[in-house]
């Protein structure tokens, strides 16, 4: 999907969501838009989005690529954690993410604070939200393969990039962001019934 600057604002806002109004440079939005055309059954496809939308030098930039939100079929089947596999509830977590690590492998956007995430363990590939979790799991911002066309476990909660270019544009971002404003960042997770 292809979503403009001011549908993803109004839908924040829209939420009372907080809208980083550009008043720094590099005040950045990062705003994930989860797919709900195909329900809740797991397609294991990068079908969802990421945005980022700040200013620079006064002007607004927009930024969108694949991503993907939920998890795939093989972290839906293969779980470790007895309560289920993670995906993250929708909301605004300020200051929940951080320049960190993920999986100790290279930099990415690593969770701070505690997230709310559903829990879902009865292998059937279709997505419950009737048990939630709130704490520390690892719910990171990072990319996939070179350019992945399957979800499988790529995310067990993540919000995972389908291609590494494309993530590794989105880090230049995040760096200079962290450069000017510091090392804390909020994510926003909404879902495309949210955009008109």
């Amino acid at each position: 999907m292809n979503y403009t600057i001011e549908q993803i604002e109004n839908a924040v806002k829209s939420k009372g969501y907080v809208w980083f109004d550009g008043a720094n440079d590099y005040d950045v939005n990062i705003i994930g838009v989860r797919n709900l055309a195909p329900g809740k059954v797991v397609t294991n496809v990068f079908d969802d989005t990421i945005t980022v939308s700040y200013k620079a030098n006064g002007e607004w930039i927009f930024k969108q690529w694949e991503n993907t939100t939920d998890p795939g079929k093989r972290a839906m089947l293969e779980f470790t954690n007895p309560l289920g596999v993670a995906r993250l509830v929708e909301g605004q977590y300020r200051g929940s993410h951080q320049i960190g690590l993920h999986k100790g492998q290279y930099q990415a956007l690593t969770q701070l604070s505690p997230l709310k995430v559903y829990r879902d363990n009865n292998k059937n590939m279709i997505y419950d939200e009737n048990k939630t979790e709130v704490g520390i799991f690892g719910i990171n911002i990072h990319h996939a393969g070179e350019d992945s066309i399957l979800v499988e476990n790529w995310s067990e909660g993540c919000q995972v990039f389908k291609r590494q270019e494309d993530f590794n544009e989105f880090m230049e971002i995040i760096k200079q962001a962290a450069s000017i404003n510091g090392n804390s960042f909020t994510y926003t997770l909404i879902t495309s019934n949210d955009i008109s």
